[in-house]
């Protein structure tokens, strides 16, 4: 019996946006009128963005108590007086209708020009929107509200408690400090636990319906089966913290002019949706044209908390994982300048599901067919939620919980990670922002088992940034599905100069793009960038099936999970290459790859450890899954189809992969010596 059945207050919204696309097909067979509940008394949990805080003026942050949980909450207990009414319908927590709920104490923070105490603040469903909760001081007075609520029906029905939602700052406070513009930002992570009283003696059920797997075979159809394909629905961004030095992460940023290059963290808040279709194709994504799925039949996806128990149709705590990455384009150039760790996903909310048959979308562990969550901005910069991207095998989502930051004794029980505020988040340091002349991409995707099209599952979205004594960061249009690479060089463009070319295998999936350009003097210059999605040619150990798990032995373990080690360009009879660069974003030459020229090529190869762990290649910074490379060279001919090669950094067969791109061609060897570099 799963723990729990959790769903979002942001489901209103996305369920106009979603529902265009397939309300006329989806209407369930009779509609049930919303019970109505009252929620009295409970606790109420904070974990506070203080770096964010003090960027934002508020110097410091005190608590009347400090019972925490193992998370990391700051529990606030809730009077057992007046109450918050929601209503629930046959599937769902509904919405919020009225009431109130207050602190008993709470918290004080100090302002330029005085205090505000949260001490005895309630929270108060906000007039006019059923998906936002004010928290109000005892002066009536809103400092702040909340949102992007992940809620539970827990206990038989006995409390509604809401695993996550944010904290943002109200415009009323923003202006007081004097800084309208940070109106909005989310300063802290919540959670609530809140008591539901019994009507006639009976609390809260709900019904769902049965899932239907990946591969499962459709009724009356038997050779259609059930597919998995999740979209990515729509995301943005947010500035979260910046520090001088990550080793003395006390003091902030001083600004794109300043002595110290800081490191800024970003995060977004992500929105996905389950494909739609049920026997005929609809659109998913309005308005996209990758928002159609090519599966006929959606599959429902697992979505379990890790270490919660083993459950269908993997025999284990299987969920998705969320990353993001950020990209500059300048001067032809694409360069990764900022890549997360890895979130796990923990619950899905289902917002504005189907509830025709077929879909299993009302157990909050299960994405049911054209279902929609959000993980908001607080919960994906949570310290017990995110981890390496180093634990998971990307192509086919399988997560080393054995040896993980979170079981690192092997024991199958979960340990806290020792992640702090600057750990697995996406670190761009200062200089690299706000730059004249370069323009930026934000990339957000999900890896999800069995999905058939990675490329629906990502995102992009164009943003800007800006420093006033705290960087932001605005979050523009058009948002398009599929990668930042493509919105380089498009794959689908017919052009002598470019190209952008998928390399799909067992192992995994990359694309290399490239730009050729006249450089004057018979000369041309290539830029390359190279993106690996999901290719690892993984070292694990066991199996990931719970069921095997009697036997340490077969404890999963991913030893490793490189991609790629040495990238070569071919130089044919008379070409010759130089100038040379390469750029993995980071700023730091230490592991740079470095080029040569041998055996007809040009070749960049990544460094190497020279104490390596046990049973590991001794390669740093390899090309792994997740991140895009760079390289240039500027060549004495003109492009013509190249196959370029792509080495793993894991023995085994085959050694390398080629992909046919462009490179230069081959040279009369009369006008050869006349190329300078």
């Amino acid at each position: 019996m799963r723990p729990m059945l959790y769903r979002s207050l942001f489901a209103l919204s996305l369920a106009a946006l979603a529902g265009a696309a397939c309300a006329a097909a989806e209407t369930p067979a009779t509609a049930e009128i919303p019970a109505n509940w009252t929620a009295l008394g409970g606790e109420l949990g904070f974990i506070w963005n203080t770096d964010l805080l003090r960027d934002i003026g508020i110097t410091s942050l005190t608590a009347d108590a400090e019972r925490r949980d193992r998370r990391g909450f700051t529990l606030v207990p809730l009077r057992d007086q007046a109450g918050l009414r929601f209503a629930v319908n046959r599937l769902n927590f509904d919405h919020f209708i009225d009431g109130r709920l207050t602190l008993r104490g709470g918290f004080t923070l100090t302002l330029p020009d005085g205090a505000i105490s949260l001490a005895d603040a309630s929270l108060r469903p906000r007039a006019g929107d059923a998906q936002t909760l004010d928290l109000v001081d005892a002066q009536g007075n809103t400092w702040f509200y909340l949102d992007k609520l992940m809620y539970a029906i827990g206990r038989g029905g006995r409390t509604l408690e809401v695993k996550t939602l944010d904290l943002r700052l109200h415009a009323d406070l923003a202006r007081r400090l004097g800084k309208p513009q940070t109106a909005g930002l989310t300063v802290a992570q919540l959670r609530m636990q809140l008591d539901v009283t019994a009507q006639n003696g009976e609390y809260i059920q709900l019904r769902g319906n049965p899932p239907v797997w990946p591969g499962t075979t459709v009724p009356n159809a038997p050779t259609q089966h059930y597919q998995a394909d999740v979209f990515m629905l729509s995301f943005f961004g947010q500035y979260s913290r910046c520090t001088r030095s990550l080793a003395n992460p006390f003091q902030s940023c001083d600004g794109p002019g300043g002595a110290t290059d800081g490191y800024a963290v970003f995060t977004p808040s992500s929105t996905l949706r389950n494909n739609v279709n049920n026997g005929t194709p609809a659109v998913t994504v309005p308005g996209d044209p990758n928002g159609t799925s090519s599966a006929l039949y959606t599959a429902d996806v697992a979505w379990n908390q890790m270490f919660s128990g083993s459950y269908p149709p993997y025999d284990n705590d299987q969920h998705p994982y969320l990353i993001w990455n950020l990209y500059r384009l300048y001067d032809g150039k694409i360069e990764q300048i900022g890549r997360s760790g890895m979130k796990h996903a923990f619950l899905t909310t289902n917002q504005g599901c189907s509830a025709s048959p077929g879909s299993g979308g009302s157990d909050s562990h299960i994405l049911g067919r054209s279902c929609s969550d959000t993980y908001g901005t607080s919960n994906n910069d949570s310290n017990e939620d995110l981890g390496p991207r180093s634990e998971v095998v990307p192509a086919t989502a399988e997560w080393g919980r054995c040896g993980s930051i979170y079981d690192s004794d092997c024991d199958l029980n979960w340990n806290p990670g020792g992640n702090n505020d600057y750990s697995q988040r996406m670190i761009v340091r200062e200089s690299q922002l706000a730059q004249p002349g370069s323009t930026y991409l934000f990339e957000s995707w999900y890896i999800v088992r069995d999905d058939i099209n990675i490329y629906n599952t990502m995102g992009t979205l164009p943003v800007t940034f800006s420093y006033n004594g705290l960087w932001s960061l605005e979050n523009g249009t058009p948002f398009r599905l599929g990668p930042a690479i493509n919105r380089w060089v498009d794959p689908a463009a017919s052009a002598p100069d470019r190209r952008n070319v998928e390399l799909s295998s067992p192992e995994g999936r990359a694309r290399v793009a490239v730009i050729a350009q006249a450089a004057g003097a018979g000369s041309w210059r290539y830029e390359y960038a190279v993106m690996n999605f999901d290719f690892a040619r993984a070292r694990t150990q066991g199996t990931d099936r719970h069921g095997d798990d009697g036997d340490p032995a077969q404890r999963f373990r991913v030893i490793h999970n490189m991609g790629f080690d040495r990238f070569s360009v071919p130089l044919p009879a008379g070409a010759s290459a130089a100038q040379f660069e390469f750029s993995d974003g980071d700023l730091d030459p230490a592991n740079d790859w470095t080029a040569s020229v041998a055996d007809g090529k040009v070749t960049w190869t990544a460094p190497v450890n020279p104490t390596p762990p046990a049973n590991v290649p001794p390669v740093r910074n390899p090309l792994s899954w997740g991140t895009l490379f760079r390289f240039r060279l500027v060549a004495n001919s003109a492009p013509a189809d190249a196959a370029l090669d792509l080495h793993v950094a894991e023995s085994g067969t085959p050694a390398a992969y080629s992909v046919t791109v462009l490179g230069p061609a081959a040279v009369d060897a009369i006008f050869a010596d006349d190329f300078e570099g």
